[in-house]
């Protein structure tokens, strides 16, 4: 099956955050509070997806009140953070929204993320993730984590469903 025919499928996406919806570096101040920069451009593909009928979610290993925020603000519902096991995470996902591995994506750039990526119907990643990582998804963005990989993604998505003009439509008019 070709990379636009799996994307076709898609019903629900899922994305990891470190490398992913921000460019992977940890910043800490002295006080040890954690931040992140993301991108408004993967957040706005993200609305569009959702305004698609696309179910959005966000499985990560880490657990910060950060990611919370950025999920609450782009309307994100399915939110997995302190994640072991992704694969679970997923599993436990696609039974409460009722559907299959096969109409479920997920884009992630670790090791960690394999699992998951190896037995979802459309797996994606970014450059920077190890060759293995890249090697089993369907599709590597062009752009970077945190620079609009999940905007391409997401725009990916809306081509292959045939509602990418119509997410444009109301910007061009």
């Amino acid at each position: 099956m070709n990379i636009l025919d799996r994307a076709k499928q898609v019903r629900v996406a899922a994305f990891d955050v470190d490398g992913v919806l921000t460019d992977g570096a940890l910043y800490y101040t002295d006080a040890g509070e954690e931040f992140k920069a993301f991108n408004v451009q993967d957040g706005h593909g993200i609305k569009m997806l959702q305004e698609s009928g696309v179910a959005i979610a966000i499985i990560t290993s880490r657990e910060s009140k950060l990611v919370a925020n950025r999920a609450g603000n782009l309307g994100i519902e399915h939110l997995y953070q302190g994640v072991e096991n992704k694969l679970d995470a997923m599993n436990v996902l696609l039974q409460k929204l009722g559907l299959t591995l096969e109409q479920a994506s997920y884009m992630g750039d670790d090791v960690i993320d394999l699992p998951v990526m190896r037995r979802c119907g459309f797996a994606a990643s970014v450059p920077a993730a190890p060759a293995i990582v890249r090697q089993h998804a369907h599709y590597v963005t062009r752009a970077g984590g945190g620079h609009g990989a999940v905007r391409e993604f997401c725009e990916h998505v809306l081509h292959a469903q045939g509602k990418l003009d119509a997410a444009l439509a109301r910007y061009l008019a």
